[in-house]
């Protein structure tokens, strides 16, 4: 069978399939991602977070002699800088393009985008173990183990007054292992409906307000309770050069890649590569600790 050779277009669409099945945590987070823009001051891109509105009461049956409080809704801005350039790049031959390679995207595209994939998941699970948290809990300190700390959880970011719409409870290996063997844990899908991404794929279930979601980039023996605005990732697809023969840029899944392709004439092989300008910070409201997120440690937990 003759090798199948894709346009760049092609590639998009691929690459968006690809894409949606392999991203996980950058669509857990406050994300931006870009395949068009151009520009970044001190190469940091500022992510708006939504402001959040305080309730005021206006006296029932009053003379109407004082007016009400009129308040600004002030946005919260934070600063990403983009200090990351994941890619992957293979160098396919001249043999291998004859007589290997039967269908490009599958044999090449794929592991490609896996691979960047897998890279911009460790950027932010880097960024979530090396943050300041304002609360850290333990289930070994827990009467009622990872359900307690659960619910813990749950009032610290209430006390905070965290927006309880798309919590997240992320959790590792370890974890998600212990998990399952608690039957207010166990998912229950009433559908039997097949999981058709990844995020669909690493749910558990969802219980006291969180969307508790597998993850094998974390620690194995950590969790984190958090509202999608305790971490902002932000990425870019770098500019497609005049030089090479193919490429093109694409935006999905909160991940914007860039591919290109050319030929090594000197060496006669191709060359495919694959990546993306990414940045992650952890969002500090106070200057000093992360208070949109929990991190729970089951080290030690019976």
């Amino acid at each position: 069978m003759a090798n199948t050779f894709l346009k760049a277009t092609v590639i998009d669409r691929m690459a968006l399939k690809l894409l949606e099945r392999e991203i996980v945590l950058p669509k857990l987070v406050w994300s931006y991602a870009s395949a068009n823009f151009q520009g970044a001051y001190n190469d940091t891109v500022t992510l708006r977070l939504p402001a959040v509105a305080t309730a005021r009461e206006y006296a029932w049956r009053n003379n109407r002699s004082s007016e009400i409080t009129v308040d600004d809704l002030t946005e919260t801005s934070v600063p990403v800088t983009l200090d990351h350039d994941i890619y992957h790049a293979a160098a396919i031959t001249d043999e291998q393009l004859t007589l290997d390679i039967v269908d490009f995207a599958e044999q090449v595209l794929m592991p490609q985008v896996k691979g960047v994939a897998r890279g911009v998941e460790d950027l932010i699970a880097t960024t979530m173990n090396g943050a300041t948290y304002d609360n850290e809990l333990n289930v070994a300190d827990s009467a009622n183990g990872m359900w307690g700390v659960l619910v813990e959880a749950r009032r610290l970011l209430n006390v905070a007054n965290v927006p309880r719409d798309a919590r997240v409870l992320l959790v590792g290996s370890d974890v998600e292992a212990e998990l399952l063997t608690d039957d207010r844990f166990i998912r229950a899908d009433s559908t039997g409906a097949p999981a058709t991404n990844a995020l669909q794929e690493a749910t558990i279930n969802r219980l006291a307000g969180f969307t508790i979601v597998g993850s094998n980039a974390i620690d194995p023996e950590v969790a984190y309770a958090f509202h999608p605005t305790a971490f902002a990732f932000a990425n870019l697809a770098p500019v497609v050069p005049d030089g090479v023969v193919s490429g093109s840029r694409t935006s999905e899944a909160g991940l914007a890649l860039r591919w290109i392709r050319d030929y090594e004439a000197l060496k006669l092989r191709d060359r495919s590569v694959v990546s993306t300008f990414a940045g992650c910070t952890s969002v500090e409201d106070d200057g000093s600790s992360n208070v949109r997120a929990v991190r729970i440690n089951f080290q030690g937990a019976s």
